[in-house]
């Protein structure tokens, strides 16, 4: 859980794989400029701006969010008339992802639909072939297009096939103009496909073409490591390279620290937070920040996570790694709740602080009176209101919450749940 995403071969639906953290670069700062103009020019764009005014912003954007539509991932016709019976059923969405203008939300069932954000239509279904389970949805944001992974029915959903299809074929509600990839592989178990979005790469195993071989690391040399990939069957020596060191850059040399149990409790998942060196952990509900000295850095204030297996589906890092979104337990004062519906908490990584809670008590839809605090709820200027097709509540919206996605650039968070309905939360 360290900013990439593992699929691996089962009949079985995925879960809990919902983790973006997008690495943002500074660009064209040349350290070596030290006057004052440069430091204020590096603090406004570098993407760890100043803590106080990070609090504020976070504060200012979630303010007045608000339920504003709802989609719907079900049509009980299927996408083709051919589709499989239990792609015609109603079930939970599992994975949301958002691409410019696009939401594209993918149910356990394996049926993908795409929405436009500006029309709030449904686009398209992703499902091209009556057969086709997808499993899980990748944004690459490289060359805008995006990537699903997919099991058949036509080979008994005993492997994973991926396709690449672009945004703007999306758009025009052409999914079928993608292309294959990694068709040389054979991703059977237990062989798995992983999207690292960081580091901009795709690990495949395949399982059939991989096993009876292992890695041989020898002795650090002045500049290299020696490796050597070796046959189990006969020893044969299938390849030997050398992996360069760098003068730079340091070698971990495999030390141990170890932490008292009673101060640091195994976490059931963590996450790697590479832009500060920390780590998330995820315990019992709670979550916690630790430094790699298995110090505590951050506890979080009101913070109590709704799903005890960790579903990182429900838990959304901002790019800048400084807001964790998550699905959360409501406060028991309230009432509107009454112990169903949970509330979307924001909270600030490095303090631990609640910057903001979108909770039935004080979320109203745009179709509401104007009553609360959203004085601006009523506006007839809104360009989404003539076409808003709301019939969740704000309670029944935050009901059984199974998937949750932030779009940075919009500032909207998307929620899916057990219904296959997906809720738009914006300003």
């Amino acid at each position: 859980m360290d900013g990439s995403r593992k699929i691996s071969v089962s009949p079985r639906p995925c879960s809990g794989r919902r983790v973006l953290a997008k690495k943002r670069g500074i660009g064209g700062i040349d350290n070596k400029f030290v006057n004052s103009v440069n430091k204020l020019h590096r603090r406004e764009i570098c993407s760890k701006r100043h803590r106080a005014f990070t609090v504020t912003d976070a504060q200012d954007r979630f303010r007045n969010i608000r339920l504003q539509e709802e989609y719907d991932t079900h049509d009980p016709k299927g996408h083709c008339s051919m589709v499989l019976p239990f792609l015609r059923k109603r079930s939970k969405i599992i994975e949301i992802v958002a691409a410019r203008d696009i939401v594209f939300a993918l149910a356990q069932s394996g049926v993908c639909a795409a929405f436009n954000r500006e029309t709030n239509q449904r686009i398209c279904f992703l499902n091209v072939t009556p057969d086709e389970v997808i499993r899980s949805l990748f944004y690459n944001k490289n060359n805008d297009s995006l990537i699903t992974v997919s099991a058949y029915a036509s080979d008994n959903f005993s492997s994973l096939k991926c396709r690449s299809t672009r945004i703007e074929y999306i758009r025009r509600g052409k999914p079928d103009a993608g292309f294959a990839l990694f068709e040389s592989e054979s991703l059977k178990w237990p062989g798995f496909v992983e999207f690292d979005d960081v580091n901009g790469k795709v690990l495949t195993y395949s399982a059939q073409d991989s096993p009876g071989i292992m890695l041989l690391i020898f002795t650090k040399a002045s500049s290299h490591v020696p490796l050597k990939i070796l046959s189990i069957e006969d020893g044969t020596v299938l390849k030997s390279f050398n992996h360069l060191l760098h003068r730079n850059k340091k070698v971990r040399n495999f030390e141990l620290t170890e932490v008292s149990r009673t101060e640091f409790m195994t976490p059931s998942a963590f996450i790697f937070l590479y832009e500060n060196q920390l780590f998330l952990t995820f315990r019992n509900r709670t979550v916690a920040v630790w430094n790699f000295r298995g110090e505590l850095v951050t506890s979080f204030e009101d913070h109590l996570l709704w799903h005890p297996d960790c579903n990182t589906n429900n838990i959304y890092i901002t790019s800048d790694q400084d807001l964790i979104i998550s699905y959360c337990k409501a406060d028991s004062d309230d009432h509107l709740s009454e112990g169903i519906a949970g509330s979307i908490n924001i909270s600030n990584i490095l303090t631990g602080k609640c910057l903001a809670k979108i909770k039935a008590s004080n979320s109203f839809s745009s179709e509401c009176s104007c009553s609360g605090n959203f004085s601006g709820c009523c506006n007839k200027s809104n360009k989404h209101m003539h076409s808003s097709r709301i019939r969740s509540t704000a309670a029944e919206a935050l009901e059984d919450i199974t998937a949750l996605f932030y779009d940075e650039e919009r500032n909207e968070i998307y929620t899916g749940n057990r219904h296959g309905l997906v809720h738009v939360w914006s300003n």
